[in-house]
Parts: structure tokens; C-alpha cells; sequence
């Protein structure tokens, strides 16, 4: 029951959360600045996750897999290709390459 709740509880809060957007655009402004702090911040943050998912925890094993995979996916992104591209693309790629043998 309680996880049903918690369900329905972020559900309605990503609900609100993606309304606000579109509903207070007109009403509020930001400063120049303020916008710019916020597009390097959403770049140091992905830069962040790459980071955090293609390097080694633990084990010291750094294969040549993931690191290939995330590079696919650095290209296709930069090329602007759709997520959905990106994603699979880069899964794909990790994968041959372990099918095939290497780390």
C-alpha cells in the first residue's frame, strides 16, 4: 500500500513539476546570467554522469568496451541524433564488443 502511494506521490509531483513549466513562463523572468549558470550547470552534470558510469568503482577493471560505447554515444549526440539513437547505439556497441570478447 505504501509503495502504491509513493507511486501516485511522485507521479502527481512530476505531473506539477512539468506543468509549472509552461504555466509560469510568461511570469517569470530570469537575469542573463542566471540562464547562463543553468545551461553549464545541466553540461556539468551530464559531464558528471559520463563520468561516473564509464569510469572503474571497485574493481580497477577499465575495459575497452563501456569507454567505446560512451564515445558512440559522445558522437551521436553531438551529431544531434535523437536519445533513442543515442541509447541504443551505444548499448549496441558494448555489447558487440563483449559478445566479441573484449572487457
Amino acid at each position: 500500500m505504501i509503495l502504491v502511494a509513493s507511486m501516485i506521490a511522485l507521479a502527481l509531483g512530476t505531473y506539477a513539476f512539468r506543468w509549472s513549466g509552461p504555466a509560469l513562463r510568461d511570469r517569470i523572468r530570469f537575469p542573463a546570467r542566471t540562464i547562463r549558470l543553468l545551461e553549464v550547470g545541466a553540461v556539468v552534470l551530464i559531464a558528471a554522469l559520463v563520468a561516473v558510469t564509464t569510469l572503474p568503482t571497485g574493481s580497477g577493471e577499465f575495459g575497452f568496451a563501456l569507454p567505446a560505447g560512451v564515445l558512440v554515444a559522445g558522437v551521436l549526440a553531438w551529431r544531434k541524433q535523437p536519445i533513442l539513437v543515442v541509447i541504443l547505439a551505444a548499448a549496441a556497441t558494448t555489447a558487440l564488443l563483449r559478445l566479441l570478447g573484449l572487457p
